[in-house]
């Protein structure tokens, strides 16, 4: 007899592996908490595990990848301006939320969020669902992750400054050794050992998702321990939710408007769309761990919440936009301004079928 189908996720819930062991870590730390000697030797593995991890970022992107797509200067510009200018000026802008809507370490982490670099691999997964410019995500977010390296601490010291877990020299030297060294160390040891990590990707990608678990059960275990996460009730987390709501919504809004007033073709918006509107949680956390230290708990919160949303409703949008694509849409590479006149026909067509889809989720 055959055994009953195991019941499927909804298409909008895209909890993967990742995710449901992020909340399980979350869980651990809030019932057994690390402290005193453990929570020392709890730190120095996380120490290690973040510089490891920014290792493995430089060893892994290609920048001859990335440079190899600055003839397509305007949409990768288009997407930095989005990750590093919009979305901080939005960040900046909530400011005036607090005391009122959000605690002050709550607009600290939303801040954060707005600072950190685009995600990699799920702009370039729901930009291939929605059958847009494959290549162009690959780049786009190769970009991101190379500067947010250098460019996320930049804004930190800068917009955050004291509060932000006591920015200072001290805080600089942790991120050229623990971030920034690691990171060039990869790529100039990627000529040589690129092969390997090739081959072993999905070995390495363990090794990369359990340092992000370590990174998360050190925070929350600090942030247990002295006595944080009593200030975040349910009350003020159900408002967070609320405002990274609206911060989604203008970002997705503004990245599908926006990139058709510059005259995008319908693959390029795509792109534009995902690569634009998202923060990667990878590349956010370990800086976290780095740049507030103690304070890391309630820093990465919004962060990490902001992660699951942006999966659940960018999966909504990409099989929409999928749904609605003309024929011959979704080419990997740049060339979407060489398609047939009856192709440019079905995609103008589709745009306002795009623009209901964006509207309805």
């Amino acid at each position: 007899m055959a055994l009953p189908a195991r019941p499927a996720l909804p298409s909008w819930l895209p909890l993967d592996g990742f995710i449901l062991g992020l909340i399980g870590t979350v869980a651990l730390a809030v019932l057994l908490p690390v402290s005193g000697r453990a929570a020392t030797i709890t730190d120095g593995a996380t120490t290690v595990a973040v510089a490891f991890l920014f290792f493995l970022y430089g060893a892994r992107l290609s920048t001859r990848e990335a440079l190899d797509g600055v003839r397509h200067w305007r949409l990768h510009l288009t997407v930095l301006v989005c990750t590093f200018v919009i979305f901080p000026a939005l960040g900046l802008a909530a400011r005036g939320l607090v005391p009122y809507v959000l605690t002050h370490p709550l607009y600290t982490g939303l801040l954060f969020l707005c600072l950190v670099p685009s995600t990699v691999q799920s702009s370039i997964a729901f930009t291939s669902i929605a059958r847009g410019n494959v290549a162009a995500a690959i780049c786009a977010g190769s970009f991101s992750s190379l500067l947010g390296v250098v460019v996320t601490p930049v804004l930190v010291a800068l917009l955050l400054g004291g509060s932000g877990g006591g920015f200072s020299a001290d805080s600089m030297i942790k991120i050229g050794l623990q971030l920034l060294a690691p990171f060039l160390a990869g790529q100039l040891l990627r000529r040589w050992i690129g092969g390997f990590i090739s081959r072993h990707r999905a070995v390495l990608r363990l090794v990369d998702r359990g340092s992000v678990l370590l990174v998360v059960y050190a925070a929350f275990s600090e942030g247990m321990v002295r006595g944080i996460w009593h200030q975040v009730t349910p009350a003020r987390l159900a408002i967070l939710l609320g405002v990274e709501a609206v911060l989604l919504t203008v970002m997705l809004t503004l990245t599908s408007y926006g990139s058709r007033k510059l005259g995008f073709v319908r693959e390029d918006r795509i792109t534009i769309v995902f690569a634009g509107s998202k923060k990667s949680l990878a590349a956010g956390l370990p800086m976290a761990s780095v740049l507030f230290g103690a304070q890391a708990s309630l820093a990465v919160l919004p962060l990490m919440l902001f992660h699951q949303m942006q999966l659940m409703v960018c999966a909504v949008l990409a099989r929409r936009f999928a749904a609605r694509a003309p024929e011959g849409a979704g080419t990997a590479g740049t060339g979407a301004g060489n398609r047939s006149s009856v192709a440019r026909a079905d995609a103008d067509s589709a745009d306002s079928a795009d623009d209901a889809a964006l509207t309805r989720v």
